[in-house]
């Protein structure tokens, strides 16, 4: 991953020493009060750079225009705030995009794409002008949205609104975990900024609330959240809509504050340099005072200027700007300026490089601990388990079992809970609670927050560094749906753990009790719903859920003990989830019928195929990974000439009927509970042994 570690001589020696001088330096400039010479220096600075940001509007303007389609405003309203960043004050390596001292720049607005596009492209990363060209096309790789790729600098898939700023918070987390963990007193070898840009909206969103409450909780300071504040939404101006204070409520989470001209890009880089050198502890607020739209006069600082309506205006608003009216022009000054900034960012990696050989050699454990970091090692030791001696086990406490294994086993592993750890039984022993003053802590405490515990652990599954797994009810995990999709989207590997997993809650009543939210979860394209049946089939959950480190994994666990099935061969339940679906009991002669289950449900068709010959019991812990295998296997388990099929699982039946087809019948649950006994929800919904009976006696 990383060169070999060689002896500390003269040369690497000066590196460090220049690397921090540079770092003091800059802490020096942005401290300062400029004086005169400072401010012709800017002016400069202004000078150097407005061809840049000429030419990246041009861009903006002309990629919006060949797509007929896309968002303008913000993309040239915050002009300015690209050059800076990507001219000046990020720290990056457009040819090593994934290394991991990188500052990270994340655009939660994600709807001005084109922004993050055009700047990508201008500092060196592999989106081509082609590409720009091809923006919002078919088959590009120039989404309408940002998503997820490290190797074209895309750091997050977003676009719902709110979403990049909480993901920017988890990776602010896991960097801050990686450099308590691995930095020294004499090598501060991981000390980068994450910088996000969001708008009006983000801000309005609830999950960025509930993300920025936390971040400002855990004095996150590396975090520069930078706000476009234009005074428009959509629909129409801001005021329609909003009248708070953004300065007090982001100094009541605990935020520095900071307002600057967006649009002066003099203004903005000496606010940025004096937040980043701050020496409070505190997460950072940019708030950008810009016009949406710039330059583009007739609909600049309007809501007209979000989407396409300028498009008509396009070349009076480059004769007056002073852009080239050549299309998708990019001017020999502003490409010489981007290669040299490429060789600057390519020497800082290099010495960085360097510095981080010095501390891999003087710090052998802790190498070791960086490098061989892999979040499956623990598969076969989940393996070599030994199998419970329990009579009867909830699966949500098997699941807490097993994840004590899997913690001990595998030092990435995190989690976290919105407040149900004593409910959830995720909490990893021994591991401490993660805090402002203890960022190794693996258990992350995200109070009554579901929407933004779900997004920030998937920054954290962004990072890559550590593997994120969080808690709650089955049934709140509608607060968790847009970030659960998103996870799911970006092919992250981050592990779910959902508990109370249907109306055998009982008397928490009809707003505790999940119905339909297990089916809906199964709608999710990529996430893997796995429920397993007892202690042995939650093992594989989990090793099903480690190993899956391209797709979330969703662990839906019941409150209620089950039955250890021990009729059913360990390895069999183990390794059948591995299937997502397996033959739990072997009908006795000619298979006649087939019961299907899931969970809580799968002891009462282990109990009744007995008492029916050629009765066939198939266990279905995960329908999306039984998807995924050959036809041959699932036409093994479920043979087509067999048409008597019965399912039954506590929840909605309509994803059964794939499997019973017109001739089956599937016992559930299709309407709302109530307040009552478990045994008696169970009863008056006909989740019961002598219901299934029943059924299966009375299939012709």
């Amino acid at each position: 991953m990383l060169a070999n570690a060689h002896k500390l001589n003269h040369r690497e020696q000066f590196i460090i020493t220049y690397y921090r001088w540079q770092c003091f330096h800059l802490q020096i400039l942005a401290q300062a009060t400029l004086s005169d010479s400072m401010r012709e220096g800017n002016d400069f600075l202004q000078s150097e750079m407005s061809p840049i940001v000429n030419d990246a509007r041009g861009l903006f303007m002309d990629a919006v225009e060949a797509a007929n389609s896309g968002h303008l405003g913000m993309p040239m309203g915050c002009a300015e705030i690209g050059a800076a960043l990507f001219g000046k004050l990020l720290r990056f390596d457009p040819e090593n995009p994934t290394w991991i001292n990188r500052d990270r720049f994340i655009l939660s607005a994600g709807h001005g794409s084109i922004f993050l596009y055009v700047w990508l492209h201008l500092a060196g990363y592999d989106i081509s002008l082609e590409d720009i060209k091809n923006f919002r096309k078919s088959g590009s790789i120039t989404h309408g949205h940002p998503e997820f790729n490290k190797n074209l600098g895309i750091e997050c898939t977003t676009g719902p609104l709110g979403q990049g700023v909480a993901n920017a918070v988890g990776i602010v987390l896991s960097c801050k975990k990686q450099a308590a963990k691995f930095n020294t007193a004499k090598h501060k070898i991981f000390d980068n900024f994450i910088v996000c840009l969001c708008g009006d909206g983000c801000l309005q969103e609830g999950i960025t609330a509930e993300a920025c409450s936390l971040a400002g909780h855990w004095k996150l300071d590396r975090l520069i959240l930078i706000f476009d504040s234009n005074n428009v939404t959509l629909d129409a101006a801001l005021q329609k809509s909003q009248s708070e204070d953004i300065v007090k409520k982001f100094e009541a989470y605990g935020f520095e504050v900071e307002q600057t001209d967006g649009n002066n890009l003099n203004d903005f880089m000496a606010t940025f340099n004096r937040v980043k050198f701050s020496r409070s502890r505190c997460p950072k607020l940019i708030i950008a005072k810009t016009t949406i739209g710039f330059g583009i006069d007739e609909i600049a600082g309007t809501n007209q200027a979000h989407g396409t309506a300028g498009i008509k205006f396009i070349d009076g608003a480059k004769r007056k700007m002073g852009i080239s009216p050549t299309k998708f022009s990019v001017s020999e000054a502003t490409k010489r300026f981007f290669s040299e900034r490429k060789l600057e960012c390519k020497k800082e990696h290099a010495a960085w490089l360097d510095m981080f050989n010095i501390w891999q050699k003087e710090n052998p454990d802790l190498a070791e601990a960086f490098l061989k970091n892999d979040p499956t090692s623990t598969i076969n030791i989940l393996d070599s388990l030994e199998k419970s001696s329990k009579d009867k086990i909830s699966t949500r406490i098997a699941a807490g079992e097993v994840l004590q294994t899997v913690a001990k086993y595998s030092e990435s592993i995190v989690t976290g809970s919105a407040d149900l750890f004593a409910s959830a039984g995720n909490y990893i022993s021994g591991g401490s609670d993660f805090s402002s003053e203890n960022l190794q802590g693996r258990n992350i405490y995200f109070g009554i927050r579901e929407h933004a515990m779900a997004a920030i652990m998937n920054g954290v599954a962004y990072d890559g560094i550590f593997r994120p797994s969080c808690s709650t009810f089955l049934v709140f995990s509608d607060y968790m749906r847009a970030a659960i999709r998103m996870a799911a989207l970006a092919k992250l590997g981050q592990i779910f753990i959902f508990t109370h997993d249907s109306i055998a809650v009982g008397e928490d009543g009809p707003t505790h009790q999940p119905i339909e939210t297990l089916t809906t979860l199964r709608c999710i394209p990529n996430l893997d719903v796995v429920r397993p049946a007892d202690y042995e089939e939650t093992v594989g959950a989990w090793k099903l859920a480690m190993a899956n480190v391209n797709r979330p994994t969703a662990l839906v666990l019941s409150r209620q003990e089950l039955p250890n099935l021990g009729q059913i061969a360990v390895s069999l339940r183990r390794n059948g989830v591995q299937k997502g679906a397996y033959v739990a009991y072997a009908e006795k002669g000619k298979l006649e019928r087939i019961v299907l289950a899931s969970g809580s449900e799968l002891h009462l068709a282990m109990q009744a195929a007995p008492l029916f010959e050629g009765t066939r019991v198939v266990s279905i812990p995960c329908m999306e990974t039984f998807e995924r295998q050959s036809n041959e296997y699932k036409r093994a388990i479920l043979p087509q000439n067999c048409t008597k099929r019965i399912a039954i699982e506590a929840g909605i039946r309509v994803p059964w009927y794939k499997y019973v087809g017109l001739n089956g019948v599937a016992i559930g649950v299709d309407a709302f509970g109530y307040s009552g006994k478990p045994a008696d929800l169970m009863n008056s919904f006909g989740i019961t042994l002598e219901n299934l009976k029943n059924v299966i006696h009375s299939l012709p």
